[in-house]
């Protein structure tokens, strides 16, 4: 099954400049001339083949994995209003995770609202990459409200502006 994580973690927004996908897994230098790095994979859920949250790790080359937490989807409320609106109730193994079972041309986590867990990842950095949050982040909008195109300028001599 293909979690499609390069969608997913583009979808965060995380505002880390230096970073990459491997396979299912987020790579981030957070900090440039440090040594740590950021690891973020999905956490399995008690089915196999079933997501229900991200697990955060902070790597050094010599040492390995120095700190490591689980952020679940349950917790955040990522998929609350997909579930909400699918009528998933709590305690299902569908609630708060995704799988494999998708419709065909969305991603597997099609309905995620990833706001808390993006902020949520931004504030475990901040205490491993101190300034890293406000030297690469980028320019947020709030969810996907579309922009309006700016109006061309009327032309004054008369000919069209194409």
């Amino acid at each position: 099954m293909s979690l499609q994580a390069p969608e997913f973690f583009a979808e965060l927004c995380l505002p880390f400049a230096d970073h990459a996908v491997v396979g299912n897994t987020y790579y981030a230098a957070p900090t440039p001339g440090s040594p740590l790095r950021l690891r973020i994979d999905f956490k399995g859920a008690l089915y196999a083949g079933t997501y229900g949250g991200l697990r955060l790790a902070v790597l050094h080359p010599d040492r390995g994995e120095i700190d490591a937490v689980a952020l679940s989807f349950l917790d955040h409320g990522t998929f609350h209003r997909r579930d909400e609106a699918h009528g998933t109730r709590p305690g299902t193994s569908r609630y708060a995770t995704f799988d494999g079972h998708h419709q065909p041309g969305r991603p597997p986590w099609d309905g995620a609202v990833t706001t808390r867990l993006r902020d949520a990842i931004e504030q475990y950095a901040a205490v491993w990459f101190p300034g890293a949050r406000t030297a690469n982040k980028p320019h947020r909008t709030t969810g996907r409200i579309p922009q309006p195109a700016p109006a061309e300028p009327v032309a004054r001599n008369g000919s069209r502006n194409r």
